[in-house]
């Protein structure tokens, strides 16, 4: 007797928020991959296993399903920052690690959270990324400054400082990193890059006075 043919697995339907979940996992590493000009939406329905179609009836534009991208890399940023004082990591040594070489090199990669921030703020940004990529980096700068505040009532950031303020310190620095890369003089960018990190570390540090020579070269 000849066996019978075994019938093809179902396939899962997916409800419309995991359909729409799966679309922005796939969306957030093309993005940052390619950036926003040279990802294609093609690609991403491609990983997901979709027609472009589907894709835009999801999102609606290329542009706003960068901007939901975006605004998820803010909220996965921001839920970090939250579950790193709550694990209790003092802020003075969370804000050192955040402006450390090592983890500013790993947030500009190819493939990195940030370069998609980098593209949503970028001159020619359509206005819908534009727009999405300002609110992403004010989500950001707020959740940099509510962990300053947590840090000032534990006593390891200084209570003189402004939170808001210094979180747009910290973000001015981080976002200007490349261009820092670029222009510095190459024999001296690595110790003028970690005393940069030093120095605005000291600031926020209760008694720490800001110093240019350390480390040394």
């Amino acid at each position: 007797m000849t066996s019978p043919t075994p019938a093809k697995p179902r396939r899962t339907r997916l409800s419309a928020e995991e359909r729409r979940a799966s679309i922005l996992a796939a969306a957030i590493g093309v993005f940052a991959e390619r950036g926003y000009q040279r990802g294609k939406v093609s690609e991403i329905a491609a990983q997901v296993g979709v027609t472009e179609p589907v894709v835009f009836q999801n999102f609606g534009s290329k542009a706003a399903l960068f901007a939901a991208v975006v605004d998820l890399a803010a909220t996965r940023i921001c839920a970090e920052l939250a579950d790193a004082v709550a694990a209790g990591i003092p802020v003075a040594v969370l804000v050192a690690e955040v402006l450390s070489p090592a983890h500013l090199d790993q947030l500009h990669a190819q493939g990195s959270l940030g370069v998609l921030f980098a593209d949503s703020v970028a001159p020619i940004a359509e206005p819908a990324v534009a727009q999405a990529g300002q609110a992403a980096v004010c989500r950001i700068a707020d959740a940099l400054a509510d962990t300053l505040r947590h840090g000032q009532a534990a006593g390891d950031i200084s209570a003189d400082a402004d939170p808001a303020a210094a979180a747009w310190l910290l973000v001015s620095l981080i976002s200007a990193r490349p261009l820092r890369l670029a222009a510095m003089p190459e024999d001296a960018r690595d110790r003028l890059d970690a005393a940069i990190a030093a120095m605005a570390a000291g600031l926020l540090t209760p008694g720490a006075a800001p110093s240019a020579k350390h480390p040394p070269a």
